[in-house]
């Protein structure tokens, strides 16, 4: 720690062990909870508490705050065992840590407000999120100004608005929601709402292929009055609508969703040696159409980790180019759910029925695609800087 980044006085976090024993311990404790949350599509606080438990919840808390940071090689190591665990788990972890990463690089938090934050997650799971998804305008990422709005009151802000896919939604403790003001010359920005102030509604909007235990609901806010400081925007016009990923934020995501592909060729392992058709008289794990199904999916799990493990590497060693990191989710996407759909293609009918986790894993693996950048997005930024135009 250099002398240009003092301790701000912070409460001592659980201190994280992102060992291979340690992940995998936890990857299998989320795994025996996920079924049923997604069968029913309930919040899964056990896998909540169990990340809070290993202390991964704030893992990427800055230096400046007593915490240890995060690099992107351990971001990746972590994404894949939750996400091979519980995709869901996985990815309302992926949107606190990433408020946490931010927060060390850009101090986006009232002081005083964010010591609480940590106060709180010291003592229980604290959850974050970015709320920006409204029904009219659907995703940030294409553009346009939030119908919800932040208006100036005699002792803060009044937030009132409709926002949509809002993911952790029944269990988030703060809510940095998108908002325009009412200013003459307006600010857009995040405005931090505490997830039990008054007139906040969620509306259980959330029925989805994938990522069913996500809680993505559809949230209002009804006249939710926060502090002034609670809101630091800027003008209209002067800020991206949404910025491009960058650091751990820009693989975190896709790694994920390469664990659900890990968790499926285990499944399909398993599947495969104690399948003994009775005219086979053996498993079909020594036939070899199952082997190559096999290899192609292990192939296409380790294309993936190999485009994470470069771009960690990149990121870690300060070397990453922007271009590169915008095409690391469309690529591991598709390695992801190819590697998903060959495995329960070659199963056949059994590969459909709920009683076996595979079209759990290809319905949840599914669910990367709408994660911005998506896939024409990425392309086309890509491409503009190949053509230099």
């Amino acid at each position: 720690m250099s002398a240009q980044t003092p301790v701000r006085t912070a409460p001592a976090l659980q201190p994280p062990d992102l060992s291979a024993a340690r992940l995998g311990a936890l990857t299998a404790e989320l795994a025996r909870f996920a079924p049923a949350h997604d069968r029913d599509g309930s919040f899964p606080w056990e896998g909540i508490q169990a990340v809070h438990d290993a202390g991964l919840l704030t893992v990427a808390v800055g230096a400046q705050y007593g915490g240890r940071g995060l690099s992107a090689r351990e971001a990746v190591d972590v994404f894949l065992a939750l996400g091979e665990g519980d995709p869901s788990v996985a990815l309302l972890t992926a949107m606190t840590v990433f408020q946490h990463l931010a927060q060390a690089t850009s101090d986006s938090w009232p002081e005083e407000l964010y010591l609480r934050v940590l106060a709180e997650s010291a003592e229980r799971p604290t959850l974050l999120n970015a709320v920006r998804a409204e029904p009219e305008l659907g995703a940030p990422a294409r553009g346009g100004l939030p119908a919800t709005v932040a208006r100036r009151v005699a002792d803060g802000w009044s937030v009132s608005g409709h926002k949509g896919f809002a993911t952790g939604s029944e269990g988030l403790s703060y809510h940095l929601v998108w908002v325009v003001t009412d200013e003459a010359e307006p600010r857009v920005g995040h405005v931090i709402v505490p997830g039990d102030a008054a007139g906040i509604r969620i509306e259980k909007t959330w029925d989805h292929l994938g990522l069913r235990a996500s809680s993505t609901h559809d949230v209002i806010y009804d006249d939710v009055r926060v502090p002034f400081e609670n809101f630091s925007g800027a003008p209209v016009g002067t800020v991206p609508n949404n910025a491009a990923p960058h650091g751990a934020l820009a693989l975190g995501v896709p790694a994920l969703y390469l664990g659900v592909a890990r968790a499926a060729l285990s499944a399909f392992r398993t599947f495969a040696q104690e399948r003994v058709p009775s005219s086979l008289g053996r498993p079909i794990a020594t036939v070899e159409r199952i082997q190559t199904v096999a290899g192609e999916a292990r192939a296409q799990i380790l294309q993936g980790e190999l485009v994470l493990s470069a771009l960690a590497a990149e990121i870690d060693g300060g070397t990453a180019r922007a271009d590169r990191l915008g095409l690391a989710k469309l690529l591991v996407s598709r390695s992801a759910i190819s590697a998903v759909e060959g495995l329960v293609a070659a199963i056949g009918n059994p590969g459909l029925t709920r009683h076996l986790p595979f079209e759990r894993h290809l319905r949840d693996v599914l669910a990367s695609r709408p994660h911005p950048p998506q896939d024409d997005a990425a392309l086309l930024a890509a491409g503009r800087g190949t053509l230099a135009v």
